[in-house]
């Protein structure tokens, strides 16, 4: 029996020891190297003083360093918190508060960066250093089986309403299920190359990391500048025999709409997932028109969720305004969609989206006030304690027994007594000729919808809401548009709504 995911390391290694596991830009490792450079990490951790269950901060940039320190912390029995190498020392500082980390593993590179944090006792460890160090197998090998698949294997930290970051805190069994899932549901085996796109603070990652090395396939992490330029992310592909790809939706719209899939077949590629936003089905079907061939996959799940509870396979062609369905539950994982006053909502009914099982989150780090709003009973359940998550995300069951995101009950507005998902008004968008990426915000103060698109055309609101009468109803038209020729991304490739959202603050000063 698995204990901890760190056994898929163990268990690959000792399968396949000299195949690839990562391979980056100028470098790669094989699973028994990988495994030393994890039990190296892990014996320096657990020689100064360690201890089970006691984060360790991975201040790293995107790389099998980080990899070799996230596997490092598992041997060592403590959970990693992955945080971004650019990210401001001031959101940091908050996230090294809210944790009380044991460590933090960075380079030599980034390590004047720290100088600014107050981390009150906290050690900090070079990553080279802990790699040239001796592996103690007595120790890591006592270190692991005290660990227990409820303990947390890594805390993600995720945006917080108040201003402060929330640590959603993933237990090993959530892993250990979910990278079986993966590996079963898209046949990974050994030949699986899975080319990485999201950054490893971001929950995406865990799909790429863990479900190919559940079957000791090689993980390819495609250099970030790539994604400047889309058009040339097909031929990396194709040179590199990648087999599947787990993107967000904005980096598989900017490949579409370059061209560069038209006449490249790309046979190696059998599977192409994608969550983290909504995949508007005109570019989807660019993809599935020049690549027919692969398995397409619509994924969903918050990050308190192990990355992913709902999935469905795309079995057929979609109008450019029908709604993509998020499909059903995952193994291990079940849901329930809730009306406001807390009954199962029938079809066609809008509700919650609400999650249960082994992949639920165990909560924020050092937050119970928080956890006890989000993770709460089920309602439907009076005969025993059990535990879901409430998403604050918006979904139908259709006639078809298939799960329709609608989007976040924050994105649900009311304009002159109308109930609008702003969703609805970005699909519409998207319908129209000319518009790449479309993105609907509520100007509340001036009671409008003001929509963002990315396009190179010359675009009018009449244009707009002329082509819009197709799809949606009067009262759901923007009373503003906004042409841009590249809509603003955060740092994981969604679309960046808080500045778009700003923008029209700025109009008001």
């Amino acid at each position: 029996m698995m204990n901890s995911a760190i056994c898929l390391l163990e268990q690959a290694a000792a399968r396949c020891g000299g195949r690839v596991a990562v391979e980056e830009e100028n470098a790669s490792v094989t699973y028994g190297e990988l495994r030393s450079m994890a039990r190296a990490v892990g014996s320096g951790l657990l020689a100064g003083g360690a201890q089970p269950r006691t984060p360790v901060v991975v201040y790293l940039p995107k790389s099998i360093h980080a990899l070799a320190a996230f596997f490092g912390a598992q041997c060592a029995g403590s959970p990693y918190a992955p945080v971004d190498s650019h990210i401001p020392m001031a959101r940091l500082q908050k996230i090294v508060d809210n944790l009380r980390p044991g460590y933090v593993v960075t380079n030599g590179e980034l390590l004047t960066n720290l100088e600014e944090l107050s981390l009150d006792g906290t050690r900090v460890l070079l990553i080279e250093e802990l790699l040239a160090g001796q592996e103690n197998g007595e120790a890591v090998d006592a270190a692991i089986s005290q660990v227990v698949d409820t303990d947390p294997i890594y805390i993600m930290y995720t945006s917080g309403s108040t201003g402060t970051p929330k640590g959603v805190t993933i237990p090993h069994r959530g892993i250990l299920d979910y990278a079986a899932w993966v590996a079963d549901t898209f046949a990974f085996d050994e030949s699986t190359v899975m080319a990485s796109q999201a950054p490893f603070y971001f929950d995406n990652s865990t799909f790429d990391i863990y479900g190919t090395l559940r079957c000791g396939g090689t993980l390819l992490l495609v250099p970030d500048s790539l994604y400047l330029f889309p058009s040339k992310l097909p031929e990396y592909l194709e040179e590199h025999k990648v087999t599947s790809i787990f993107w967000v939706p904005t980096v598989m719209i900017n490949v579409a709409n370059s061209g560069a899939l038209e006449g490249r077949g790309l046979p190696k590629l059998k599977n192409v997932a994608f969550c983290g936003e909504v995949m508007p089905n005109k570019q989807l079907n660019i993809w599935r028109r020049a690549l027919p061939h692969c398995t397409y996959a619509n994924l969903y799940g918050p990050t308190e969720i192990t990355d992913v509870c709902c999935y469905y396979k795309v079995e057929r062609p979609f109008e450019d305004h029908e709604s993509l369905p998020i499909g059903k539950a995952c193994e291990n994982m079940r849901v329930l969609i809730l009306t406001e006053d807390g009954r199962p909502a029938a079809p066609g009914e809008t509700g919650e989206l609400c999650v249960m099982g082994s992949g639920v989150a165990l909560g924020y780090w050092n937050a119970p006030e928080i956890t006890a709003k989000a993770f709460v009973p089920n309602p439907l359940s009076p005969s025993f304690p059990e535990r879901m998550y409430r998403t604050g995300d918006l979904a139908q069951w259709g006639e078809d027994g298939l799960i329709r995101f609608l989007g976040r009950k924050d994105f649900q507005i009311k304009l002159k007594g109308n109930r609008i998902e702003l969703g609805e008004v970005e699909n519409a968008a998207m319908c129209v000729a000319g518009v790449e990426n479309a993105c609907a915000v509520f100007d509340a103060p001036r009671e409008r919808i003001v929509l963002f698109v990315e396009s190179q055309a010359a675009i009018t609101l009449r244009k707009m809401r002329l082509a819009l009468k197709e799809y949606i109803p009067q009262y759901m038209m923007p009373g503003e548009l906004v042409v841009m020729d590249k809509l603003p991304h955060t740092a994981n490739d969604k679309i960046d709504r808080v500045a778009l959202k700003a923008t029209l603050t700025e109009e008001d000063a």
